[in-house]
């Protein structure tokens, strides 16, 4: 169901008028949806973040790492480590950190295999993180599209997607590939913009990471920031707000 995530997107790590779950929309396509108002904001849809914001898969991911540098006498703070989190691994490589580190040329394939085992055994009970799905079933009711943008591919995240049945909640979901570049380059969320047929002021992005919120302002759509055991470290002074979880909303 799943490929490697790590490098997916830090590795490798029905649009318009018809919603998978609410039924065919009337082809009217640009302002089918009424805005909603929360917390003094207007919006009339809400794009996710997928790693960190829906499921807490950033912690196994970074504890793994970890674990490697570890193996060859070396720590990997988070501070460092977050610069690659919401992109790839040209924006950060702790593959090319390590090497700089120990001097070594690593065989990264098994590395890579014995990683990515060592992720998917302890996320294997994983669940939807706090207050994501009383959330999405809110929207739901109140008839407000959603959609997952995510730097991560469509193997990882549609598949924890149809895993922990949270697909019908999406009219679509847009990861790499999709667009020409990943975040911090906008291009995805203008992607799921377009696909949603609605301007990108009048999207609200729920995001994690710094190179998120980055790829959501230059889309210039305004951004809820929530920071998890990996991210609560960065400065999310630009987000339009910033919440504990989703559970505050």
């Amino acid at each position: 169901m799943f490929r490697d995530r790590d490098r997916l997107s830090a590795g490798d790590l029905a649009e318009g008028c018809f919603s998978p779950m609410w039924g065919p929309r009337e082809s009217g396509l640009a302002g089918w949806c009424e805005p909603v108002h929360s917390n003094g904001m207007e919006f009339s849809a809400v794009l996710f973040d997928f790693d960190g914001v829906i499921v807490d898969t950033e912690w196994e991911i970074y504890q793994a790492w970890l674990r490697t540098f570890q193996a060859h006498g070396h720590e990997l703070p988070l501070d460092i480590y977050t610069r690659c989190i919401g992109s790839d691994f040209t924006t950060w490589s702790p593959k090319t950190h390590l090497e700089e580190l120990t001097g070594v040329a690593f065989d990264w394939h098994d590395l890579d295999g014995q990683r990515q085992l060592e992720i998917m055994r302890e996320l294997d009970s994983a669940g939807p993180m706090v207050g994501v799905v009383d959330w999405l079933q809110n929207l739901n009711v109140q008839e407000i599209p959603c959609a997952v943008v995510s730097s991560s591919s469509h193997g990882w995240v549609d598949g924890w997607l149809e895993k922990l049945d949270l697909t019908r909640y999406f009219e679509t979901t847009v990861c790499r590939g999709d667009a020409p570049r990943i975040k911090p380059a906008p291009d995805l969320y203008l992607e799921a913009s377009r696909r949603l047929a609605l301007a990108p002021e009048d999207c609200l992005v729920i995001e994690d990471s710094q190179n998120g919120l980055l790829a959501a302002s230059a889309a210039g759509m305004p951004t809820w920031a929530v920071p998890n055991r990996v991210t609560a470290n960065l400065d999310f002074s630009a987000a339009t707000r910033v919440l504990e979880s989703l559970a505050k909303v």
